[in-house]
């Protein structure tokens, strides 16, 4: 029995609200904070348990200390912005609280994100005999724990993988993003990067494409992008070669998208506007559709999972692990789309699995460093069935 300090209330707040409410024998009580109060009291309302809400500046390390001294949490459960990480892990400290979050540190003023900044950490957390759970959502997250499971299980070495994202639903609007706006554009804007043969190489914004047939959902064309659980994958798994991640993107969005960056709109610098400094890009976000409310009409499916090749008793083998999440599934147990349920139930089973004690060490970690096993049974459990399939690979 604990209580957990969850600091957000978009679309994965209200799923990581609702699904740690389904396993009262870990989480007993739940305070959920933002900076809009209304929209955590909007979430607690359509929960049948009780959630304790309150409005907190996670940007203010004080304030969020405040937050922490009042309600003594065993977990502050950070599903914020990514700008907003490395405060509340000071607030962490401050308090001597375990912390969890699903994205890394990305400064405002610069589209660049990296785990550099939060392994810092480390020997201060350690220090403190608190843990920092890094990355717990899907991607970053399950996807980690699918290359641990498979390092565990399937092979003696994994020479390449690819992580492939593909949500293939139909949300009806024509332009609109499955997660904050500003940070999903920012990510994708950014120069592309892999892994390979001991190097990073990088690559032009969405200049490398290819079609990808992924399980129950068909052939989608995914974009090969930097993301974050790259960088520790590099380090934790043996005898890799290479390692990319693609995400998969429709006509039309990509259109838009074009046209929004050739008119300036997605720009991360202040410009002037009848007298005031506004951000562009924080403009856009403003008037795209919040991400929360597109799981009402959302039809289609998602399919996250990672292509291994690699050796197992000599033997060249080659598979898959992958979920397949359906948006009018999602929204009919959570009233969310899938993005959002694929990273709030991950959020809500690392917080149990630290909470139990079955992931459990003072430092700042990356989920690839813990036992995959009991996280990969409580998928099943919470929603997120995995399924293995064996001899799939793609192009090298």
């Amino acid at each position: 029995m604990a209580k957990v300090l969850i600091i957000g209330a978009g679309g994965v707040g209200n799923v990581v609200a609702r699904k740690c409410a389904q396993v009262s024998e870990v989480f007993s009580e739940i305070i959920l904070a933002s900076r809009t109060q209304f929209k955590c009291d909007r979430v607690a309302a359509a929960i049948d348990k009780p959630i304790t809400t309150a409005q907190v500046d996670a940007d203010d390390v004080g304030q969020m200390v405040a937050l922490i001294n009042k309600h003594n949490p065993d977990l502050v459960l950070n599903v914020a912005l990514p700008y907003q990480d490395l405060p509340i892990m000071d607030a962490c400290l401050e308090t001597g609280v375990d912390y969890l979050d699903t994205a890394n540190y990305e400064p405002i003023d610069e589209a660049k994100f990296e785990y550099r900044w939060q392994w810092d950490y480390r020997d201060s957390f350690e220090d403190a005999g608190i843990m920092a759970l890094l990355g717990s959502g899907f991607d970053p997250g399950v996807t980690n724990v699918f290359c641990a499971y498979a390092q565990k299980h399937y092979f003696d070495e994994i020479h390449h993988i690819d992580i492939v994202d593909c949500n293939a639903g139909d949300h009806g609007h024509p332009f609109a993003t499955n997660f904050n706006p500003e940070i999903n554009i920012r990510e994708i804007t950014q120069k592309g990067k892999y892994w390979q043969d001991g190097q990073w190489i990088e690559i032009d914004p969405m200049s490398v494409s290819m079609d990808i047939d992924f399980p129950e959902v068909g052939i989608r064309k995914g974009y090969l992008l930097y993301h974050e659980e790259e960088e520790s994958l590099v380090q934790n798994i043996t005898g890799l070669k290479r390692i990319r991640f693609w995400m998969t993107f429709g006509a039309a969005y990509i259109n838009h998208l074009q046209v929004l960056q050739n008119v300036g709109m997605t720009r991360i610098d202040p410009v002037e506007f009848e007298g005031k400094q506004i951000v562009p890009l924080q403009f856009l976000k403003a008037v795209l559709p919040d991400p929360g409310s597109l799981g009402t009409n959302y039809t289609g499916k998602t399919c996250i999972g990672c292509i291994f090749n690699g050796v197992k008793d000599g033997q060249q083998k080659n598979m898959m692990i992958y979920n397949v999440c359906d948006h009018a599934e999602a929204f009919k147990e959570t009233g969310a789309q899938a993005v959002s349920y694929t990273t709030g139930v991950p959020a809500m089973i690392g917080a149990k699995m630290m909470l139990t004690g079955q992931w459990k060490k003072p430092g700042v970690w990356n989920m690839e460093q813990f036992d995959p096993d009991p996280f990969m049974q409580a998928l099943n459990q919470h929603g997120l069935g995995w399924k293995i399939l064996e001899g799939k690979t793609l192009k090298q």
